[in-house]
């Protein structure tokens, strides 16, 4: 039976990543498999690849033909160069040890190689991350700037309305933009402070002044 190394799609649209297995060439590419032997996530950078390095190798050895994509995901992983080197000690061109340092030797560059590549990747990622604040900023401080310039024309178009020159004008209106940014803290301060209970007054006793009562005066009899 003529078996295949080969990519098997999942994932949603838009989202693809594949299992790595190994098929009768004769099924279809989503169809029964016998093995699977790793994952390949294309949508990471760089790519993230899972796979069974032995059991990969092990197939390579039996006749298992990869497909292109699944031969350049072998190479990146080593197991082409392993099972060249295995071929080199089999023939005695040099030994096991050998085969085994080249490799090791290999392995080291590569993952070095990876390491540059993310750490490129993550730095050049914080420094448009900076930028984009920078800009910003930059942005809102013209912004503020246009708000500032367009009150103090307003203020002078006011004054001058009202005869008054630019320059007060401009202080005046500086004035009331400083009044109107500290009366919410202001009323803040009041809300919080506690509200002091009201004391009723206390009501004074309602003096009643007996009303003196005048001697009654006789009346003298008139002269006869």
């Amino acid at each position: 039976m003529a078996t295949k190394i080969r990519l098997q799609r999942h994932g949603r649209k838009g989202y693809a990543f594949y299992h790595i297995v190994i098929a009768d060439s004769r099924a279809p590419r989503d169809g029964k498999f016998i093995e699977r032997i790793g994952t390949y996530n294309p949508n990471t950078d760089p790519a993230t690849v899972d796979l069974k390095f032995d059991r990969a190798l092990y197939w390579l050895t039996v006749g298992a033909q990869p497909t292109d994509t699944a031969k350049n995901i072998l190479s990146d992983e080593g197991v082409l160069l392993k099972k060249h080197l295995l071929g080199g000690v089999a023939k005695g061109a040099f030994s096991e040890a050998d085969a085994e340092t080249k490799f090791q030797t290999w392995r080291d560059a590569k993952t070095s190689a990876v390491s540059a590549k993310v750490s490129k990747a993550s730095d050049a990622q914080k420094a448009a991350e900076k930028a984009a604040f920078e800009a910003e900023k930059a942005a809102n401080k013209a912004k503020a700037e246009a708000v500032a310039a367009k009150k103090a024309e307003a203020a002078v178009a006011v004054a001058e309305a009202a005869g008054k020159g630019a320059d007060e004008a401009v202080v005046e209106a500086a004035a009331v933009e400083a009044v109107a940014e500290a009366a919410p803290a202001v009323e803040t301060v009041a809300e919080e402070a506690p509200v002091a209970a009201e004391t009723p007054a206390a009501e004074a006793p309602a003096v009643e002044t007996a009303a003196e009562e005048a001697p009654a005066v006789e009346e003298t009899p008139a002269a006869e």
